[in-house]
């Protein structure tokens, strides 16, 4: 096993340069995609790692409940530096899962929040809040939804997501621009872009090299909803217009909100975007240019890590297996 067992700790850097070159190069719909499966299989392949060699950790330690054979020389020598990395892996590993349980109960009780918050309210898929503080966001489906209307089942659970949006943001578009933020966010809440954040969110948590991935699926679902706006609206300046005047309208209101209830991401970045020429819809970019030897970096980066760590596994497991007695 050797010093493979380390390699998936330190590959995810070879997923940096895509994540920006797929937001400048590839259709947002193939980036945000791309980079969510990245994100999570290194972060999987990482955390995979971090256990090994916590294993080895945890059995040098007085009196804890693993095989005696587990501290063996043979076991130990399977990892390098053992006294020092296997006893650092194990504060390393707590502080991942308590990360990672932490995101996702702030994840629920956000959305829990946000239901409870409009069960008042008729069960439509538009909730138009009467608020002095302009913002909008989708909320994906989950919770309680009062009243009878589509998209309220027979036990009052929402099965699909709603728009939400205050009368102050409404006020302050033009009715196309309102079609392009209805449009906007019902594009959230097809293609359920919060699943994306979340996962790039816990892939983050779990190694924060891959931090860089996460803020770019947050841009390009943003660039995904903006794309499908324009589309259903049928004019990218309108969309563009509506981005723009609602950042302006809104200056940065600040909510607490769950992932994919409300990434903004960019603005001028995204306006610009909108007032270029459409993205193309190719799934794969030529292997001879940037972004093509970028994606297949990260696609060689994944894959050695995906065989370092189940080569270090299926190793471990063998000889924890020979060391323990029957």
């Amino acid at each position: 096993m050797g010093v493979f067992v380390f390699l998936p700790l330190v590959l995810p850097l070879t997923a940096w340069p895509v994540a920006r070159l797929a937001e400048q190069h590839l259709h947002p719909r193939t980036a945000t995609r791309l980079l969510t499966a990245l994100a999570v299989v290194l972060a999987l392949c990482s955390t995979v790692c971090l256990a090994l060699v916590m294993v080895v950790g945890t059995a040098q330690l007085p009196g804890n409940p693993l095989p005696d054979g587990w501290s063996d020389p043979e076991v130990r020598a399977a990892v390098p530096y053992d006294e020092v990395v296997g006893k650092a892996a194990i504060p390393a590993l707590c502080a991942v899962v308590a990360a990672c349980v932490r995101t996702v109960r702030r994840h629920g009780r956000v959305r829990r929040q946000a239901h409870l918050a409009l069960s008042g309210l008729r069960g439509t898929e538009v909730a138009v809040l009467p608020d002095a503080v302009p913002y909008a966001y989708a909320l994906p489906p989950g919770g309680r939804w009062g009243g009878t209307g589509p998209g309220a089942g027979a036990d009052g659970r929402g099965r699909r997501g709603r728009v939400v949006v205050t009368t102050a943001l409404l006020d302050g578009l033009r009715p196309a621009e309102r079609r392009a933020l209805f449009a906007h966010e019902r594009a959230h809440l097809a293609a359920r872009h919060d699943r994306y954040l979340l996962a790039v969110q816990l892939a983050a948590r779990a190694n924060p090299f891959l931090r860089p991935l996460r803020t770019a699926v947050a841009y390009t679902a943003e660039r995904w909803a903006d794309e499908e706006a324009a589309r259903v609206v049928g004019s990218r300046r309108t969309v563009a217009r509506a981005i723009g005047r609602a950042a302006l309208v809104s200056r940065g209101t600040p909510l607490p909100t769950l992932a994919g209830l409300a990434a903004p991401g960019p603005v001028p970045r995204r306006v610009a975007a909108l007032l270029g020429p459409a993205p193309t819809g190719h799934h794969w970019p030529p292997a001879f240019t940037s972004v093509g030897l970028a994606v297949w970096g990260a696609a060689a980066g994944t894959a050695v890590s995906a065989m370092s760590s189940a080569n270090s596994a299926v190793t471990m497991v063998l000889i924890l297996h020979a060391a323990t007695p029957l």
